[in-house]
């Protein structure tokens, strides 16, 4: 029997962290809590573990702090729950290296469900055009290196540079469809996120990282380059 996913929840609210124990717990989950930043750092220290789900407003340093944290040091999907759900909110998530966005009060079976998408997006395999070995699996992105079956990105160097499990999914889609315009829409829709509202324009907050890690200046693109009235097109260099 597999050993089962670990789940770090940090959250300064006693009840939402019974909740998350009893709930994802009993789905077979093994869930440890923590109410604030020293107590995350104590767990991380003992153990790493598969997902983290992390409060924005913890007392002391915040969960925004906590991210980004999470994403410079450790290769692990971190969901953020916050009270505040608005779509400003929503961005700053996504901009820190969130990998979902849950609003206070959540439906646990809403968590569950984006909780499997995630770790789901995490597994080592190949997905659509990720099969086979060697060269098929490098693909060039200007100056950088995708390694379609390892999930990495590469600089010119060879230093990795980390991604979001949804970046790399974006990243997959295009290099699967260069040269060909692609709207928002299509683009939640091909990395299976349609439970996110197009019109927020998460995936453009996206888009905007990516710039900044593949292009020599995010500002004037080459590789994801916009379309206007449309949305984003590779351009293989």
């Amino acid at each position: 029997m597999p050993a089962p996913i670990r789940i770090l929840a940090v959250d300064d609210d006693a009840e939402v962290r019974q909740l998350l124990q009893d709930y994802l717990g009993g789905h077979g989950y093994q869930v440890t809590v923590a109410a604030d930043s020293q107590q995350m750092r104590a767990q991380l220290a003992q153990q790493v573990p598969d997902v983290v789900l992390l409060d924005v407003g913890l007392p002391g340093e915040d969960g925004l702090s906590l991210a980004r944290f999470l994403r410079e040091h450790h290769d692990l999907p971190v969901i953020m729950i916050s009270g505040a759900g608005t779509p400003l909110d929503r961005i700053v998530g996504l901009e820190v290296g969130a990998d979902d966005y849950l609003a206070k009060p959540f439906d646990p079976r809403e968590l569950l469900a984006r909780l499997k998408t995630v770790l789901r997006r995490y597994q080592r395999q190949g997905g659509e055009g990720a099969t086979g070995d060697g060269d098929e699996q490098q693909q060039m992105l200007g100056r950088c290196r995708l390694d379609l079956q390892r999930h990495q990105l590469f600089d010119a160097d060879g230093v990795e540079i980390p991604l979001t499990a949804m970046e790399f999914e974006l990243l997959q889609v295009f290099v699967q469809r260069p040269n060909r315009p692609l709207s928002r829409d299509q683009l939640l829709n091909l990395t299976q996120q349609r439970d996110w509202n197009p019109f927020d324009r998460s995936i453009d907050i996206r888009i905007a990282r990516l710039r900044r890690k593949l292009e020599p200046d995010p500002d004037k693109p080459q590789l994801i380059r916009t379309v206007r009235g449309v949305g984003y097109m590779f351009v293989p260099s």
